[in-house]
C-alpha cells in the first residue's frame, strides 16, 4: 500500500502540490485558531461550594454546614475526592471528579445535591458554586485608585467605598460582557450601604425592639401591583409605589402610631450612607486600593481572553469619573508573549540551523530547499492537529519539537534519489525519471518509517499517565507524534513529487569539501573499530554500568519550574489579626519590598474577596512581586534566587510575618495538585485537634531538620480570639426569653441584618440595621446594651450574659470526610524526590503517632509518585517495542 502512496504521489504530482497548498492555508488559518498560553492547564475537574455563615464559630461550621454538604456528595458519580476547609464565617467544599466528567454536568450533580442537603443547613443559609473557571482562571489582575490630589465633583475627597462603587457599577458590568470572562472578583474598599444605626437610649424610652425597626422597614419598602383594567379601549396597568427613593424616606418610615403618639425611624436611629463588614482589602506599593481578579471561562484561550480585557479596561478608563483610574496589576499576556517568544526564538534557530547544515552537507541549492521546506508543512499540518485535538500552544507542547528529526525521512529520500539520478548518463524520458524516483524512494522508505516509528514509540510511555501528571506531558508528546506523522506523511508524497518535478534534466554528483574532510576523520576511525571491536565493546559495556548506577543517584522533580519573572509572596500572620492591623503591617512590609532595585512594584489581596475562591482569613496577605525587565536591574546576571534570597532577608526583619516564596502559576499549580500553595505537603489525619495540633509541631521541627526544607509552615488549626456571649438559662427563664430570641437581638445589634434594599437606578444598596461602630467596638459598654424581653421589658445584657473571652480553633480543614492537619515546605537546593525521602525516612524514626491517625505526602510530590510508578511499568515494555521494531527493520 506505501508503494502505491509514493506512486500516486509521483504520478499525480502536480495535484500532490495543489493538496500541500491547501493543507499549508489551512494550517495557517488554524494557527490563528490556536490555543496559546504559557504552560499546559492541569486543573481537575472541581466544582466549589461556598456557604457563608455569619457567626458561626469554625467548628459550628464544621459541624453544621460542611459535614452536611460532604455527606450530601457522597457517592456522586465520577466523584473522587473531597476536600474542605471550614473558618469563621464560611464553609468551602471542593469536589474533585474523574477527567472524563464534563464540568457542567458534575456542576449539575453538585446542585441537585446541594438543593436536597439545604434543609439541614441552618435556616438562612444558602450554598453557592464557584465559578465555571479552572484553577489557573486568573488571568488578569487590575486596581482601582485615585491619582494624587484628586477629589469628587462635589469636592469631597475619593474615599475607598467611591472607589469600590465605580468598580462595581461601571467596571464589572463591563469586563463580564467580554467573551470568555465569567467572573470579575474584587477584594478591597467598602461596599455601600444605607446604615440605620440604632440609638439604644432612644429606643428606650420610646418602647421600641430592633425587631420592630427591621419589620417597618420590611413593611414600608415594597412597590406592588394590582393588575390592569380596561378602559376606553385601552389596558390601564394598576401599580401602588412604597419603595423608599433616599435614605431619607427611610428615616422617615414610621414604626408605631399608638395613643396618639407616632414614632419614626428617625425617631430610635441614625439613618446613614455607612458600609457593611468586609472580610478582606487590598493593597498596592503600600496604599489601600481596590482590586479585582478577572476569571476565565473553562477551555477558552487565556491569552485572547486577557488581551481583551486589556483593551477593554483600556476603553472603560474613558468613562470612569474625573480623578479615578483603573490599571493592570497582573496581566497573563505578558507571561504568555514572553514563553512564546522563548519557543518561538528556539523554533526559528533550531530550524535555521538545519537548514544551514541541509545547505553544507547536501551541496545542492535545490535539494536543500526541498528537504528544508518539510519543516514549515509539518509545522502547518501540526497547528491543524492541534487544533482538533485541543492541544494549546505553550512551552511543553511546541519547546519539545525537534526539526532534525522531522527532516530525517525526507534528507534519506532526497539524497538517494539524487545519487539514483546523478548515475544515469544522460537525459531521461519522463516515464523513466518517474520510475527512478519512485524506486528510489522505495529503496530507503523501509529505514526512514522504522526511525519515525522507533522515535514514536519512545514517546508511548507520556500516553500512559493519567491525571495532573497526563494533562502536563500529553500536549507535548500528541505535538511531537503529530509533527512526526506529519513529516513523514510529506515525506512519501511531497518530497518525491517535487524531486520528480524540480530535478528534470541530468544530475551532476559535486564534490562536498566539508564531507570529504569528515570522511578523512571517520574512516580511520572506523577501521580503528573494526579493527578493535572487542575492547571497543567492553568499554561501551563499562560504560553502560557507569550509567547505570549513575542514574540511581539522580534526583527526581515532577516537573522543572518554569521561571514567570514574578514572584509570588505568601505573608501569614497571628490568627486573629484584624483586618486594619493587617493593612498597617502590609504598607509597611511593602515598603521594605519596594526598597529593593529589581521590584517594579508589588500588590496584595489579603483576606478573602467577595467571591470566597481563597478562603482565607484576614492574617493571610498573597503579595505579588512584579519585577522590572531583567536589563533595568543594577545587575542584569543576577541570578533570580538572589534577588529571592534578598527579599526574604528584607522581609524577615519585619516582626510578627512568615512566609512563603513561590510564583503565581506555580502556587495555583501546587493548590490544585493537594489544596496547598507549597511543593511539599505532609498531611496528618485524624480526629482530635489537639492531637493533631501536638503531631503537627513536632512534625514542623522534623522537616526543619532536612536539608533543602525552606518556607516551613504548619496550619493554624488554633489561635482565633473570640469574645463570647454565654447565656445564663436561669436568667432568660426569669425574663421569659427564649435563647433564640436574645441571639436574634444580639445578632442584629452587632452583626447587623439586612432589612431592605435602596434602588438608585442599576446601582442598588443594602438596609442594614445595626447599632453605632463605636457602640459596637465598645466591649464594656455592651454590657449595658438594653434587650427586650417578655411584656415589651427591657434589661440590660449583663443581667442575661455573660461575657467570656476565649481563644478558639481558627480553621478546620478536612479531606474526603476525615480532619487533617498540614505541615509545608518548598525545597531549594535540591531534588524534590530525595527531599521527601529524607522527610519520610526522618518522620518514620522520630514521629511517634497515635493509634488511629496516620500521615500522607501530597502536592508536587504526589503526582511525582504516581507518575514514577506508572512509567516503571511502561517504559520496559515500550523498550521492548523498541526492539521488536529493530529486529523487523534490520531483519537480524
Amino acid at each position: 500500500m506505501l508503494d502505491l502512496l509514493i506512486k500516486l504521489a509521483i504520478a499525480r504530482r502536480n495535484l500532490v502540490m495543489v493538496v500541500v497548498a491547501i493543507v499549508a492555508v489551512l494550517g495557517l488559518w488554524n494557527f490563528n485558531r490556536l490555543p496559546i498560553d504559557a504552560v499546559p492547564d492541569i486543573t481537575n475537574v472541581q466544582v466549589m461550594i461556598n456557604t457563608e455563615a455569619a457567626g458561626f464559630t469554625p467548628l459550628e461550621v464544621e459541624q453544621r454546614i460542611t459535614y452536611p454538604l460532604e455527606t450530601a456528595l457522597a457517592g456522586l458519580p465520577g466523584l473522587e475526592y473531597t476536600r474542605s476547609v471550614s473558618r469563621y464565617g464560611l464553609s468551602q467544599v471542593i469536589a474533585i471528579f474523574s477527567d472524563d466528567t464534563d464540568i457542567y454536568f458534575a456542576r449539575q450533580l453538585v446542585g441537585e445535591r446541594m438543593a436536597s442537603a439545604s434543609g439541614r443547613l441552618p435556616y438562612g443559609l444558602q450554598p453557592e458554586m464557584g465559578p465555571i473557571a479552572t484553577g489557573l482562571g486568573e488571568i488578569f489582575m487590575f486596581t482601582v485608585d485615585a491619582e494624587p490630589g484628586a477629589m469628587n465633583a462635589d469636592g469631597s475627597a475619593i474615599t475607598p467605598m467611591d472607589l469600590r462603587s465605580v468598580h462595581d457599577w461601571i467596571i464589572r458590568p463591563q469586563l463580564m460582557q467580554v467573551p470568555g470572562v465569567v467572573e470579575v472578583n474584587p477584594i478591597g474598599g467598602y461596599e455601600r450601604e444605607v446604615v440605620v444605626q440604632m440609638q439604644p437610649q432612644r429606643m428606650l424610652s420610646a418602647g421600641i425592639s430592633s425587631a420592630d425597626i427591621v419589620a417597618a422597614i420590611r413593611a414600608n419598602n415594597e412597590n406592588r401591583g394590582a393588575g390592569f383594567v380596561e378602559r376606553n379601549g385601552a389596558q390601564w396597568l394598576m401599580r401602588i409605589p412604597g419603595q423608599a427613593m433616599q435614605a431619607d424616606d427611610i428615616a422617615a418610615i414610621t414604626i408605631t402610631a399608638e395613643n396618639g403618639k407616632t414614632v419614626h425611624i428617625s425617631d430610635v436611629a441614625e439613618v446613614t450612607i455607612g458600609h457593611g463588614l468586609r472580610t478582606g482589602a487590598a493593597t498596592q506599593n503600600g496604599r489601600e486600593v481596590v482590586m479585582s481578579t478577572v476569571f476565565m471561562l473553562v477551555g477558552e484561550n487565556s491569552r485572547t481572553v486577557a488581551s481583551n480585557v486589556g483593551k477593554k479596561l483600556a476603553e472603560i478608563n474613558a468613562s470612569l469619573p474625573e480623578g479615578m483610574i483603573a490599571t493592570a496589576a497582573y496581566d497573563r499576556t505578558g507571561l504568555v508573549e514572553k514563553t512564546l517568544s522563548t519557543v518561538t526564538t528556539n523554533l526559528v534557530e533550531g530550524a535555521l540551523l538545519v537548514i544551514v547544515i541541509l545547505f553544507l552537507m547536501l551541496g545542492n541549492i535545490r535539494a536543500a530547499i526541498l528537504t528544508a521546506l518539510v519543516i514549515p508543512l509539518a509545522m502547518l499540518m501540526t497547528f491543524t492537529g492541534m487544533v482538533q485535538t485541543r492541544v494549546s500552544a505553550n512551552l511543553m507542547s511546541l519547546g519539545a519539537l525537534d526539526f532534525g528529526l522531522l527532516v530525517d525521512g525526507a534528507i534519506i529520500i532526497v539524497e538517494n534519489c539524487l545519487r539514483r539520478l546523478s548515475q544515469q548518463t544522460g537525459p531521461l524520458a519522463l516515464k523513466e525519471r518517474l520510475q527512478l524516483v519512485f524506486e528510489a524512494t522505495r529503496e530507503v522508505i523501509r529505514p526512514a518509517l522504522f526511525g519515525v516509528f522507533i522515535i514514536t514509540a519512545v514517546y508511548a510511555p507520556i500516553f500512559a499517565l493519567e491525571g495532573v501528571e497526563g494533562k502536563m506531558f500529553h500536549p507535548m508528546a500528541i505535538t511531537v507524534v503529530i509533527a512526526l506523522l506529519s513529516a513523514i506523511l510529506l515525506s512519501v508524497t511531497f518530497v518525491p513529487a517535487a524531486v520528480a518535478l524540480l530535478f528534470r534534466g541530468p544530475v551532476t554528483e559535486k564534490h562536498n569539501p566539508l564531507v570529504s574532510a569528515l570522511m578523512r576523520i571517520y574512516q580511520p576511525l572506523l577501521a580503528l573499530a573494526l579493527q578493535a571491536r572487542v575492547p571497543i565493546i567492553g568499554l561501551a559495556a563499562v560504560l553502560v554500568l557507569l550509567s547505570i548506577w549513575q542514574a540511581t543517584r539522580l534526583g527526581s522533580e515532577f516537573a522543572p519550574n518554569l521561571d514567570e519573572g514574578d514572584i509570588a509572596m505568601h505573608a501569614l500572620r497571628i490568627p486573629g489579626t484584624s483586618l486594619s492591623q493587617a493593612i498597617a503591617l502590609q504598607e509597611t512590609l511593602e515598603e521594605r519590598i519596594k526598597a529593593l532595585p529589581e521590584v517594579e512594584r508589588v500588590f496584595a489581596k489579603i483576606g478573602t474577596a467577595d467571591v470566597a475562591t481563597d478562603a482565607v482569613p484576614p492574617s493571610v496577605a498573597d503579595n505579588f512581586i512584579i519585577l522590572k525587565p531583567r536589563d533595568q536591574w543594577p545587575d542584569p546576571d543576577k541570578p533570580k534566587q538572589q534577588v529571592v534570597a534578598e527579599l526574604e532577608a528584607l522581609v524577615s526583619e519585619i516582626p510578627g510575618n512568615r512566609y512563603e516564596f513561590l510564583q503565581p502559576i506555580q502556587m495555583r499549580f501546587n493548590e490544585l495538585l493537594a489544596g496547598v500553595r507549597a511543593e511539599v505537603a505532609i498531611k496528618i489525619f485524624g480526629d482530635d485537634l489537639d492531637v493533631l495540633t501536638g503531631l503537627g509541631a513536632s512534625l514542623e521541627k522534623i522537616v526543619a531538620g532536612v536539608d533543602g526544607a525552606v518556607d516551613i509552615q504548619t496550619e493554624q488549626v488554633t489561635g482565633l480570639p473570640l469574645l463570647e456571649f454565654i447565656p445564663d438559662a436561669a436568667a432568660l427563664r426569669r425574663h421569659g426569653i427564649s435563647r433564640q430570641q436574645l441571639q436574634n437581638q444580639l445578632s442584629t445589634a452587632l452583626g447587623g441584618e439586612v432589612a431592605g434594599t435602596l434602588f438608585e437606578g442599576d446601582r442598588r444598596a443594602d438596609i442594614t440595621v445595626r447599632l453605632p461602630e463605636t457602640v459596637r467596638a465598645d466591649i464594656d459598654g455592651l454590657n449595658y446594651l438594653p434587650v427586650t424581653v417578655a411584656h415589651g421589658q427591657v434589661v440590660p445584657l449583663q443581667e442575661l450574659v455573660t461575657l467570656s473571652e476565649n481563644i478558639g480553633v481558627n480553621q478546620v480543614n478536612r479531606e474526603n470526610g476525615k480532619r487533617r492537619l498540614v505541615v509545608t515546605a518548598n525545597v531549594r537546593g535540591r531534588d524534590l524526590g530525595s527531599f521527601v525521602e529524607a522527610v519520610r525516612n526522618a518522620v518514620g524514626n522520630e514521629l511517634d503517632i497515635p493509634s488511629g491517625y496516620w500521615v500522607e505526602y501530597g502536592g508536587t510530590y504526589q503526582k511525582l509518585q504516581s507518575a514514577s510508578q506508572r512509567l516503571m511499568i511502561v517504559v520496559p515494555l515500550t523498550l521492548v517495542l523498541i526492539v521488536g521494531l529493530l529486529v523487523l527493520a534490520l531483519n537480524s
